[in-house]
């Protein structure tokens, strides 16, 4: 009844295979597009656009990164903070040495030097793997933020030590800067989420993210029947680290406008990201979003209920925050591991099978 799949046939394999073979949820698709490209920017206030669009769009990004990393190839990571930094700070000199670049670019670029660092910092997953791997991620980060904090040619020598994005436009619209609209950040920031989603999903379904599985699933049988550890692992750790670059450049340039990396990028964004990802579902692209959606729009719905409606102090409100996101975070990994997306894909087969569910 809701997906009328009767009469809907396909005829070729290509038909079958693609992400939407079902013409509602195509048609599904198109209007939630449509309504964030047409109908979201006409009605958008600034506060809407700051406070949660934007954060929810570059939090998305990186959990799409980590979630191609830890959930796709199965690598355990904490070193999430610190590769935002990275491809931070690149965006940052990009900026600053070639005034004239465009801002797509420099973004992409970012994820580039990003993506260079992280191999580096994958290459102990060829020899350990499981808890020893967190800990050489997690000791990435600390030598990654300490490193852009000490030595003063990242921050251009200056003296505070902050770093803050110059003015930037696109076809003469501003993006970065004090004068830069929230809405144009928000559709620079939209146009980046879906073409990386986009490529995410076509690099999980093919023969590279195929090899990522193999590795999750089981490293020794996946290499015995042809999988080469070498080029799946660091070929992960290369595209979770341009993902998760992308979303430090526009985390700084776009949505902060300035940032100390002390302060920024410090190990609660890791583990906030690895949250986003284990509340949205391992191995998914639509829980890289749902994640990143509940992290993002919870806070803001506790401060405006509890603190603008009932009164209560700010600082109970935030250890709320806290205990939602640990009770949360437990349940999911003992009742449905894989998180918000399977809950949504096992709501989507009973309703293909109303009023004849399971």
């Amino acid at each position: 009844m809701f997906y009328r799949e009767s009469g809907d046939f396909k005829k070729t394999y290509q038909d079958d295979s693609q992400t939407f073979p079902i013409k509602f949820d195509r048609r599904r698709y198109y209007v939630v597009m449509a309504i964030a490209f047409l109908v979201l920017p006409m009605f958008m206030t600034d506060y809407f656009a700051n406070a949660m669009m934007i954060p929810f769009l570059v939090w998305a990004i990186a959990a799409l990164g980590l979630n191609i990393l830890v959930g796709y190839c199965g690598q355990l990571s904490l070193g999430t903070g610190g590769f935002m930094a990275v491809g931070a700070y690149a965006t940052y000199k990009l900026m600053t040495s070639f005034p004239g670049m465009d801002m797509f670019s420099v973004v992409l670029l970012s994820g580039f030097v990003t993506a260079l660092v992280g191999m580096i910092f994958g290459l102990p997953s060829l020899r350990i793997k499981g808890f020893y791997l967190a800990v050489a991620t997690l000791a990435a980060q600390f030598f990654l933020v300490w490193l852009l904090n000490k030595v003063p040619w990242f921050y251009n020598y200056s003296a505070s030590g902050q770093i803050t994005a110059p003015e930037r436009s696109i076809f003469g619209i501003i993006i970065t800067g004090p004068h830069a609209s929230p809405i144009t950040g928000y559709l620079f920031c939209l146009i980046l989420a879906v073409g990386l989603a986009w490529v995410a999903r076509n690099l999980t379904r093919g023969r590279l993210g195929r090899s990522w599985m193999a590795i999750r699933d089981m490293d020794i049988a996946a290499e015995i029947i042809g999988v080469n550890p070498l080029m799946a692992k660091l070929s992960a750790f290369a595209v979770s680290s341009f993902f998760v670059g992308v979303a430090g450049s526009l985390f700084f340039s776009v949505y902060l406008g300035a940032a100390e990396v002390t302060e920024a990028f410090s190990i609660n964004v890791s583990f906030a990201v690895l949250f986003m990802v284990i509340i949205g579902g391992l191995g998914s692209i639509f829980g890289s979003f749902v994640g990143a959606a509940f992290m993002v729009l919870m806070p803001v719905l506790l401060k405006n209920i509890l603190v603008g409606g009932f009164g209560w102090p700010t600082d109970l409100a935030a250890h709320l925050e806290f205990i939602i996101v640990g009770a949360l975070i437990v349940i999911f990994l003992i009742v449905e591991p894989h998180g918000l997306a399977q809950m949504a894909r096992v709501l989507k087969e009973k309703l293909r099978l109303w009023p004849f569910p399971h």
